[in-house]
Parts: C-alpha cells; structure tokens; sequence
C-alpha cells in the first residue's frame, strides 16, 4: 500500500522541489515560501523525532521549515551566507546537531546543543586548499547511534575526522584508507556495530571503532565503482543502501543493498537504465519500507517493499543533491 507523504528534494539552482501527491504534481520552494530564489541545495535532514522540522543547507546558509517543506525560514547563525554541505542530528539527544561548510565556502564543522538556536564552530584541522575541488567540503557527518559520543566527518577531499568526546577534540583517521576523497560516512547500531566511510572508488568498513578497516573492493564486488550516498534502515541496522554509478555525473548506476552491514552486497535493479549515476537514497523512519532514490540529473524512483521493487516517478529534475520523504 502507498502511504501518503512530502516529497522533497534538493536540487542545484531550482531549491526544494516538493510533492504532496506521490510525485503527480510538483511545486518549487520560491521567495514566497521564504527560500531564495534559484538556491543551491546540497542536503536535506529530518528530525526522526519531529518529522514536521526538516532542514535544507543552501549556498546562502542552514534553512529550516516546520511544516514538511511547506515554508522556510533561513536561520541566523554563524553559516549564514556560507554553503551547508551536511548536517547530523544526535539520535540520543536532538537537540544535539552538526553542520558542516565547505566548498566555496571556507570549511568548518559546527555544533548546536540547543536544538538550531545557536551554533558554535569547532576546532576541526581541514586543509585550505585540495586537489580536484579546491576548497573542501564535509559531504558526510555520522553520529554514533550507541554512544553519541562518538562522531565521524568526511570531507571531500581531505579523509576522515573523528571525535570521542561530542566534537570538543577531533583527530584524523588511520593511514589505512589511502583515497582522501569521502562521499559519505555512516554508523550502523549492527550487530556488529560499523562505521562506513564511502570513497570515490571503494566502501570501507570497521568494526572496532576505526581501528581497522575493510575495503569492500567494489571494481571486483559491484557492477560500477563510483559510490555516492548511503543510508540504512531505521528499523533494522543491518540493512544497508548504496548509491553507485560508472563515474559522476556518470552515464548508468544503481542501487546495492547489504542485509548484514556491508559484508556482503546484491544489486538492487532499477526500472530503465538511469541516465546518471545514482545519487542519493533516503529511507523513511516513519514507515521503513517507504524508500526514495535519485540519479544526479534527476531522475526519481520510489519503492514500497524495502528495496525489492522501484517504481520510476514521471517528474525529472535538474541536477540533484538529495531526497526525503515526510
């Protein structure tokens, strides 16, 4: 059975794109719902435990809606006129939550412990300038589900940072990843518990906390080797999504689902080819099975069942940072 639901998704230069009507008719968040017009939105987040409050980082700042995406309001903090590339709410305490800037931006990672009313810049060590993209850009924060204490930031392309103690200290990650260029990070509760970081050529895995890790060796495993976005099922953290593709924006991909926290993987096939690689997969806590991917240059695929079929909605966007569902 279909559940009804907002459609949102982040583009690059039309802002949120959003539906109230499984996809059949869509609307742009414009100067009149209280975004700037033609934004650039890099990342979408909900709030599992309000799902009325989502977030949308731009390239003018963090903005903030409390009603699905009906209507923004771009919050007034330290990343104002700076673009949000990613954001992480604590699972044990929300009011607890990360943000990172980055490209053009100058990099920085910052940290509200009330609930968005204030934001505090953290020491993090980024490099100023890196090859390919110049400046970085955080494209992943992971909170630690079984000790919040914990938290993981990838930056593209300058590796992986860490902290123990809430974000007051952070340190670089292991010499055992050699590619610096993280699309993503992820922390899954398992068993066994794993941190995934996602580089442009490979996913890694550990299982001690970031004291070792595994490759997943994907030119061998995987029908493509560029994976993107990662997510994992709110109701059972074993089971874990990947966005892949042959390259970015690239020409084909899909889909790879693990049901043992990225041991193994099975590709998941798709209706049509898509004309990029997939980007971004987004998975509903309020109903699990309720699942939204899409390729970069916007084609939409919605699924029911968790993951077992797809259906490719009739709308395609611009290009494509991110999906949620509300």
């Amino acid at each position: 059975m279909t559940i009804k639901g907002n459609i949102l998704v982040g583009t690059v230069g039309q802002g949120v794109m959003m539906s109230a009507d499984d996809g059949e008719s869509w609307t742009r968040a414009s100067v009149r719902q209280g975004m700037h017009s033609d934004s650039i939105v890099r990342m979408l987040r909900a709030d599992a435990r309000r799902p009325e409050v989502v977030y949308a980082g731009t390239d003018m700042g963090l903005y903030r809606s409390d009603d699905r995406g009906g209507k923004w309001r771009l919050l007034d903090n330290p990343m104002k006129g700076s673009v949000v590339w990613s954001m992480a709410i604590d699972p044990v305490d929300s009011a607890v939550m990360f943000a990172g800037t980055g490209t053009p931006s100058r990099p920085g990672i910052f940290r509200s412990t009330d609930g968005d009313k204030s934001w505090t810049q953290l020491q993090v060590a980024i490099a100023e300038d890196c090859p390919n993209v110049g400046v970085p850009r955080p494209t992943g924060i992971a909170i630690d589900p079984t000790n919040d204490r914990n938290v993981w930031v990838g930056l593209e392309v300058d590796g992986v940072r860490y902290s123990r103690d809430g974000g007051e200290t952070w340190a670089k990650v292991n010499g055992q990843i050699p590619n610096q260029d993280v699309h993503n990070m992820l922390v899954v509760e398992g068993p066994p518990k794993t941190v995934f970081t996602v580089v442009n050529d490979d996913i890694w895995r550990s299982t001690d906390d970031g004291k070792t890790w595994q490759a997943a060796h994907a030119r061998e495993v995987f029908p493509w080797h560029y994976p993107r976005g990662i997510a994992a099922r709110p109701d059972d953290s074993r089971t874990v999504f990947l966005t892949l593709g042959d390259s970015t924006p690239g020409r084909v991909g899909t889909i790879m689902r693990s049901r043992d926290a990225g041991a193994t993987w099975e590709n998941l096939k798709l209706p049509g080819q898509p004309n990029s690689a997939i980007w971004t997969v987004s998975i509903s806590a309020a109903a699990p099975d309720t699942m939204f991917a899409a390729s970069r240059y916007g084609y939409l695929y919605r699924s029911d069942d968790g993951g077992d079929s797809w259906r490719k909605l009739w709308r395609e966007l611009g290009e494509v940072s991110s999906i949620l569902w509300v």
